[in-house]
């Protein structure tokens, strides 16, 4: 492992200095250590997938369709994220390639990451033949939750800073941490006036006081989470919680990423600044015409799958009733005739069930035959 040196942080307005560990190194097992940022980002995701597991039926979804759809999604995800990042800092991974794989190092874009997901989306619906729309919807609440706490990985990797401030939360970091006048010249006019301030700071002459903006985005993102959850239970039609998603991340994300020294930049313009604000406007104009609209909430995709969830919960019903069956069994058990007539019963309401579902082709079938029927029942009552 490396030998680097991680200097503390503080937050002098709060009275707060602390010094993270980077890494968290496993005792029992030598030499063997995971690094906080992939174990927070992966937090992030497994508190996305419980939440997403517990509101699925509000938005039309089978638990088996929702799992498919996080080991689709995440994949396109996590590569768009990567990727998005490297295009954009291409002057340092052209050299060594291989470095593009070192994720757990930092350089992710969520922006990336938003973008991979909806292809993602978008396969995934058309593969198992889900409504994109509701799909769009539950992964936008599962983004806010993986964002909020994700971006605590940036505070243990030291990055994802801001400039100067002297607010209640300003941060005091190492000036190790910043970024050089070779990767950031564009900043680095701006570096140079942290760094002057930085000398009046007494002990602290080493260190440069800055906006943490890790902090100010995830705090944005959890109370956009709080606001999209409850608008979500009376949501009028589908897609309009990931439009609400794209509006607020996005309006967060404009003057937020103002404060970076670190942006991603496609000339004299950030990226992320750029993309936030155009999609903010988009998704706002979006959401303001679809106000005066009606929209029929029986349309809505939860409404017109009903009885895919009445399957499910009698498939799960029947499940059960067979496991407890064979652990009587293995313990020298015999089911009572209760518990035989159970499931029968249970297993008979679900062929009744698949047998209703009859297919458009078949309904018409039976419509034509039903009225031939009738009309030689009129022709033989007039003769």
């Amino acid at each position: 492992m490396e030998n680097v040196t991680y200097y503390p942080i503080s937050f002098p307005n709060l009275g707060i200095e602390w010094n993270p560990p980077v890494n968290i190194e496993i005792p029992f097992l030598k030499g063997v250590s995971f690094n906080l940022y992939g174990l927070i980002i992966a937090l992030g995701l497994v508190l996305a997938v419980i939440y997403g597991l517990r509101r699925r039926k509000q938005f039309g979804l089978l638990e088996n369709d929702l799992l498919d759809g996080v080991l689709c999604i995440v994949p396109f995800a996590i590569i768009c994220t990567r990727l998005f990042y490297c295009a954009f800092k291409w002057s340092e991974y052209k050299d060594n390639p291989i470095s593009i794989l070192y994720i757990w190092k930092g350089g992710l874009a969520i922006y990336g990451g938003v973008i991979g997901a909806a292809i993602g989306i978008i396969v995934f619906c058309l593969i198992k033949k889900i409504r994109t729309g509701a799909v769009f919807d539950l992964t936008a609440l599962g983004f806010m939750i993986g964002q909020a706490v994700g971006r605590w990985g940036n505070f243990f990797n030291r990055e994802a800073f801001g400039s100067y401030s002297n607010n209640l939360f300003a941060m005091r970091i190492h000036e190790s941490y910043l970024e050089t006048p070779e990767k950031v010249s564009a900043v680095w006019e701006k570096n140079q006036n942290v760094l002057e301030h930085a000398a009046s700071i007494g002990k602290y002459s080493d260190y440069i006081q800055v906006h943490p903006t890790f902090l100010y985005e995830s705090v944005w993102n959890l109370v956009g989470f709080a606001l999209l959850h409850f608008l979500s239970k009376k949501r009028k039609y589908d897609g309009q919680i990931a439009l609400g998603y794209v509006a607020w991340y996005g309006l967060g994300r404009t003057f937020i990423e103002g404060y970076r020294m670190d942006s991603l930049y496609w000339g004299d313009f950030r990226v992320s600044q750029l993309l936030a604000a155009l999609t903010c406007i988009i998704a706002t104009t979006i959401l303001v015409i679809n106000m005066f609209r009606y929209h029929d909430p029986e349309k809505l995709y939860v409404n017109t799958v009903k009885q895919a969830f009445v399957k499910e919960d009698l498939k799960k019903k029947i499940e059960k009733a067979k496991s407890d069956k064979f652990l009587k069994k293995l313990m020298g058990k015999k089911p009572t005739e209760e518990e035989e007539n159970a499931l029968e019963a249970l297993k008979k309401e679900l062929e009744e069930l698949d047998n209703a579902q009859t297919s458009p082709a078949e309904e018409t079938e039976e419509t034509e035959e039903a009225t031939e029927e009738e009309t030689k029942e009129c022709e033989e009552t007039e003769e």
